[in-house]
């Protein structure tokens, strides 16, 4: 699948890669953990909903949202506890407000289609 925002998810994965082994110990094994799993998750709901009948992806998708909105707040959280300083936590929230611009674009796109379904 050649879709443009899994490139984008793959780019800022690589890109926290980077930046996860000068975690401090302290936070490395929880904090940044679980923002490397929010990651992968994340990842993994939209590789999923590019598969799946475009009936069921809006939910994968709005689930997707979910998980960037967390991982958001996680990186926040490492910013503010001194974990990722000013210029890496501004380079991965750029790109993770790039990734949500896709994501609600492509949910607009699919209610679009699926009227039915906006009424949740």
């Amino acid at each position: 699948m050649d879709l443009p925002l899994i490139h984008k998810l793959i780019e800022v994965y690589k890109l926290w890669q980077e930046y996860l082994p000068h975690f401090p110990k302290t936070s490395r094994y929880t904090l940044g953990s679980k923002i490397d799993q929010l990651f992968i998750e994340m990842t993994e709901l939209v590789y999923s909903a590019s598969y799946m009948p475009t009936e069921k992806k809006l939910a994968c998708i709005k689930k997707s949202s979910s998980k960037l909105d967390l991982l958001k707040f996680f990186l926040r959280i490492s910013w503010e506890i001194k974990a990722l300083d000013n210029k890496k936590y501004i380079a991965l929230s750029e790109r993770l407000d790039e990734i949500g611009k896709m994501l609600g674009g492509w949910i607009r796109q699919l209610k679009e289609k699926l009227p039915s379904e906006t009424e949740e």
